[in-house]
């Protein structure tokens, strides 16, 4: 035997297969193309697809991408999070649920060919997706050193989400656009959730002027409703998201001539890479910049009689909607009249969380001869009134 072939067999075991480690056989009924998941629980009130979007009490989560097949493996080289691999799972029990978001090729106008899943109307959130599979959720006994495989069919699929229904005051449109048709190959959707102003139907030879929000994907306008809240809701919540005082007060405002009779827009880009376009013209993402300028807008302002000029436009948003808000008047200046721009996404890098991302060559330690120095993500006041320094290691951020 050559001496290659014996310092083979000694390193591998003289031969002998490593024994395999916990493993989950997901399948479903045809070849498809997407991203599977597997998440394990140990919260009973809630599906688990539904238990990994809660911060840091998140529910363990593993992945893998499929290409035209119908079953897949989850095993110990899987990636995961929080935990990294299934090794490092405490044998238990868990509720055990998974999930295929599903992916469509698109055959771009560049020459790209792509997989990636498109949204359908619910804003780029997979786990409830429709049209993505799933299976009922089972509790399960996991132990990382077990060799029993743990199968899994995905017999469910997401239903489709019925559309928003109008009001006297909220109406929703959608239309297609066709630069953004072009760019995908394919026919790409755009919409737009319309405020109306007090009297819109007693007075329909009045015209508006148009003010544009900007922010994240909404299936409707959440900071508005005609009845007060209920005893205990409260009034604290953001944009009455919890049912708060503050829509209310917004309808009692809008119709007591106490605001200016105008349309409030909110945009609909969600997209097959986010829940929304950033409303700029991407290399990546298409021209929705123009597609919301010479497509929407303009269709929304001839729907419901807007002023249609410069002058009586203007644009608002906070975080990633203000720096929305502030790409669309710096780039469309002769569009908008006006910006209100609110706590911006970053619109330089020279002072990314605390890293100039065009000179420093590394975002967790600062350069220094004698040791490595973690760089701060942040800093805020504490009660002694020194502060306290985030790093990226300390930080959900990372």
């Amino acid at each position: 035997m050559r001496l290659s072939a014996l310092l083979l067999l000694v390193v591998t075991g003289l031969g002998a297969q490593p024994k395999p480690g916990l493993r989950f056989e997901v399948s479903w009924a045809r070849p498809l193309d997407g991203h599977v998941v597997v998440i394990l629980s140990t919260n009973n009130s809630q599906e688990p697809r539904f238990a990994v979007s809660e911060g840091l009490n998140t529910q363990q989560i593993f992945g893998a991408d499929v290409d035209g097949v119908r079953a897949a493996v989850i095993d110990g080289a899987t990636p995961g999070y929080p935990r990294e691999n299934l090794g490092q799972v405490p044998a238990g029990d868990y509720y055990v649920q998974a999930v295929l978001n599903i992916y469509e090729t698109f055959h771009r106008f560049d020459g790209r060919t792509v997989k990636l899943p498109m949204d359908q109307g619910e804003g780029q959130h997979w786990n409830r997706k429709p049209g993505n599979l799933y299976s009922e959720p089972a509790k399960v006994h996991v132990d990382p050193a077990s060799s029993a495989p743990v199968r899994i069919e995905l017999t469910k699929t997401i239903a489709a989400i019925a559309p928003p229904k109008d009001t006297k005051f909220i109406k929703h449109v959608r239309i297609e656009s066709k630069l953004l048709s072009a760019f995908w190959g394919r026919p790409m959707y755009v919409g737009a959730v319309v405020l109306l102003p007090d009297g819109f139907d007693e007075h329909p030879n009045a015209h508006y002027p148009t003010l544009y929000y900007q922010g994240h994907y909404q299936e409707t306008f959440t900071g508005f409703r005609t009845e007060p809240p209920s005893a205990g809701a409260g009034g604290g919540g953001r944009g009455g998201r919890g049912g708060g005082e503050y829509p209310y007060k917004l309808y009692q405002d809008w119709t007591s001539g106490r605001l200016p009779r105008m349309l409030i827009v909110v945009t609909q880009d969600a997209n097959p890479f986010y829940d929304d376009s950033y409303a700029v013209n991407s290399a990546n993402v298409g021209p929705y910049g123009d597609a919301l300028t010479q497509e929407l807008y303009p269709y929304v302002e001839k729907q419901f009689r807007g002023i249609g000029e410069p002058w009586a436009r203007t644009v608002y948003g906070g975080s990633t909607g203000g720096w929305r808000a502030l790409a669309l008047q710096v780039l469309y200046p002769d569009f908008f009249n006006g910006a209100w721009v609110f706590c911006p996404d970053p619109i330089d890098f020279r002072a990314y969380a605390m890293v100039d991302l065009y000179k420093d060559d590394n975002a967790f330690f600062a350069k220094s001869q004698w040791k490595r120095v973690p760089i701060p993500m942040s800093a805020r006041p504490a009660a002694s009134s020194a502060r306290i320094w985030t790093t990226r290691f300390a930080s959900s951020w990372c």
